[in-house]
């Protein structure tokens, strides 16, 4: 079964989910536990797919039956119950097509999601926290674990920067929907003559890959600072420099991360995320889509955004990219993102934009 247009083989992905649970199977499997959970997230992701398409195809083949059976004995009542059955079957399917959209190598993997402040001030910083807010009621709404690896408070009030770590079946399929500038436009809660303010934030999603990424770093080539982490933790978090901060000299990628106790565990992670991404670092020099889609998220700045978040004058979210739009604010600010992000895969399917990003 393949479903035209979206790269979609049900064959391929049930071959690879039974490949996934003979792995399982295997003794020793969870010797190492950080590569079985990577596993397990992975088949967790493939069943997503696959259950649904078999539970779809024994309906139908049901549906066929009686339907020929309430045909033969032209029952009107039974016909108009299958109709119903079948339209259901319908929008069933639809949301199958959209998960076939999620189909490049990557989409099923974890991943590390960032959210960060631009220009203006107070104001942007408070506008990432409530973007950090949107979408941990989307992780929670669709069941997604996320983890904080690193936070930069703002001076005032918000945040600077957050790096998570989300974990769930396509996480970085659908939240690669999400990156790019992130633009607010409201009544100032911070300014006493109650003006109408513009702030700017944006968002980054890069895949986390397994520990064989082929990805080489040369430790020469790394800048590795250890820290005081800050924020809550207890004494030993604030009183011990196990935070970690990796600059690549040669990109200038930073990195860091606070959560963990211990140094050792703060640098692993860290450079987890230095290699994922590196390695689209490497994908965006080679694939020009790629190189399109991080030109296009550019300066976290006017002018850049993908998406728009108006307040005030009149009350409206509306994506640049696809033109879909909603005056139900408060909604998208609670977490229901699922139509955006469904509209930019089906615009990505139709115009071939972004394919391996």
């Amino acid at each position: 079964m393949r479903i035209s247009g979206t790269g979609f083989d049900f064959s391929g992905k049930k071959s690879q989910l039974q490949k996934l649970e003979t792995q399982i199977s295997k003794p020793g499997f969870w010797d190492n536990p950080e590569a079985a959970q990577n596993v397990v997230s992975q088949l967790s992701a493939l069943k997503s797919v696959v259950e649904p398409v078999e539970e779809m195809q024994h309906e139908v083949k049901d549906i066929q039956e009686l339907f020929e059976l309430a045909s033969a004995e032209s029952d009107q009542d039974e016909m108009a119950q299958l109709d119903g059955h079948l339209q259901t079957l319908v929008k069933r399917c639809a949301q199958i097509e959209l998960t076939g959209l999620l189909s490049r190598p990557e989409d099923a993997k974890n991943c590390f999601f960032s959210i960060h402040a631009g220009a203006g001030g107070t104001e942007s910083c408070d506008w990432a926290s409530m973007l950090l807010r949107m979408y941990t009621r989307y992780f929670e709404a669709g069941k997604y674990k996320y983890r904080e690896l690193d936070i930069t408070p703002g001076e005032e009030a918000g945040i600077r920067s957050i790096t998570l770590g989300v974990r769930g079946p396509f996480a970085y399929g659908k939240l690669s929907c999400e990156v790019g500038v992130h633009r607010l436009v409201r009544i100032s809660p911070f300014d006493a003559a109650n003006r109408r303010h513009t702030s700017f934030a944006a968002v980054d999603c890069v895949p986390e890959f397994d520990e064989d990424i082929d990805i080489e770093i040369n430790e020469a080539d790394l800048k590795i600072d250890f820290y005081r982490a800050g924020g809550a933790g207890g004494q030993h978090v604030n009183k011990v420099s196990s935070a970690v901060r990796i600059r690549h000299e040669p990109t200038g990628i930073v990195v860091q991360c606070q959560n963990e106790r211990s140094q050792h565990k703060n640098r692993a992670e860290a450079m987890k995320v230095l290699k994922a991404r590196l390695y689209m670092l490497q994908r965006q020099k080679r694939d020009a889509e790629i190189a399109k889609l991080y030109s296009e998220k550019g300066e976290i700045a006017w002018g850049n955004q993908i998406r728009s978040y108006v307040m005030q004058p009149y009350r409206l979210v509306k994506d640049h990219r696809t033109a879909l739009e909603t005056g139900n604010v408060q909604a998208v600010l609670d977490g229901d993102l699922d139509k955006f992000i469904e509209a930019y895969l089906q615009r990505r399917a139709k115009t071939g934009v972004s394919k391996n990003r």
